[in-house]
């Protein structure tokens, strides 16, 4: 599986506009409201995904966001944050914001590559970064952060009939989404979404 996923990952893709992959998610008329929203500035993000070591397979990483933080609070996540310091990379932002809300070394990941961007409905640009983390890697949430750390099964998001595909709001427009139930955990939103393109990735191209 490995080498799978770091063979599609270093293979050339077409270019690809996140703002045209959003825009295909929308049911139904584009509304000025949301034309409006993604002319504004991007502002640029990065997320780990953490692909645990276990045994004969790899367990995905998730988070738990803190119930107090003002965005987003208590909602399952990968470890990331926005791209704060001037010329860094979506590589070092996603370490550096999963050493801080996790304890992950930096030097304890070994980088596979990057998912295309995915444009969220708040404004974010968000580079999922694919990465591979040895076995015996045992996470320190910092608690103004992260609640809890947990880990699925890799195979779980590869079955196609995993993800659920649903509808939400934003911006007067009707947006396909996708959600996964894992046990009494509900994964949505932007994480999800990134998790399908991973596995269409996996799984469909060749």
């Amino acid at each position: 599986m490995r080498a799978l996923i770091e063979r599609r990952l270093a293979a050339p893709r077409p270019p690809a506009d996140p703002y045209e992959r959003l825009l295909a998610r929308v049911v139904g008329e584009v509304t000025s409201e949301l034309r409006a929203a993604l002319t504004a500035e991007s502002r640029h993000a990065a997320v780990l995904l953490a692909l645990v070591e276990r045994k004969d397979a790899y367990n995905v990483l998730f988070t738990e966001r803190a119930p107090g933080l003002k965005s987003h609070p208590g909602q399952i996540s990968f470890p990331g944050g926005r791209v704060e310091e001037p010329g860094e990379t979506a590589v070092e932002a996603a370490l550096r914001e999963a050493h801080e809300e996790i304890g992950l070394e930096p030097r304890d990941v070994s980088v596979a590559g990057c998912l295309d961007a995915h444009v969220t409905g708040t404004g974010f640009s968000v580079t999922p970064v694919v990465g591979f983390v040895p076995s015996a890697f045992v996470a320190r949430p910092h608690p103004a952060e992260v609640s809890g750390v947990f880990e699925v099964p890799l195979a779980f998001f590869l079955d196609p009939n995993a993800a659920r595909e649903t509808h939400r709001e934003r911006f007067g427009c009707r947006f396909r989404s996708y959600e996964f139930h894992y046990g009494d955990r509900l994964i949505w939103g932007a994480t999800a979404a990134m998790l399908v393109a991973f596995r269409d990735m996996l799984i469909y191209e060749t």
